[in-house]
């Protein structure tokens, strides 16, 4: 399995997302990271999507079934809530998300990264 992992425009994700993955037919993993104009900040989004895509694919959690919920979930979205899709109780990525969100926190940790600050970041992307 290759990875790739691409920065691109906000604007030119799939949906309202920082991060994005989906394997192709050959097995290879691609990732796309919003550009927050932060290398550290991309670096985190990029290891969480890694590590999310991985274990999804492992435990057979299908991209398209975590799209489609992510998709209703943003469009079910209250103004100013900033609920993480894959934090929510019926998320079919759920355990695999907030695992990757541990490992996110941790090495935020470790590039004295304010998790606060970053958060509000990727929340105003």
């Amino acid at each position: 399995m290759n990875t790739t992992i691409n920065i691109i425009p906000h604007s030119r994700q799939r949906y309202e997302t920082c991060g994005d993955w989906i394997f192709d037919d050959f097995g290879d993993l691609h990732i796309r990271i919003s550009d927050t104009g932060n290398t550290d900040y991309e670096f985190l989004v990029g290891i969480h999507e890694q590590i999310e895509a991985y274990l999804c694919n492992k435990r057979r959690i299908k991209e398209k079934d975590i799209t489609r919920f992510d998709i209703q979930f943003e469009k079910n979205r209250e103004e100013g809530n900033t609920d993480e899709p894959g934090d929510h109780i019926l998320a079919p990525y759920r355990k695999e998300h907030q695992f990757a969100t541990k490992i996110e926190r941790e090495l935020a940790k470790e590039l004295d990264i304010d998790w606060n600050e970053y958060s509000k970041t990727i929340d105003e992307l």
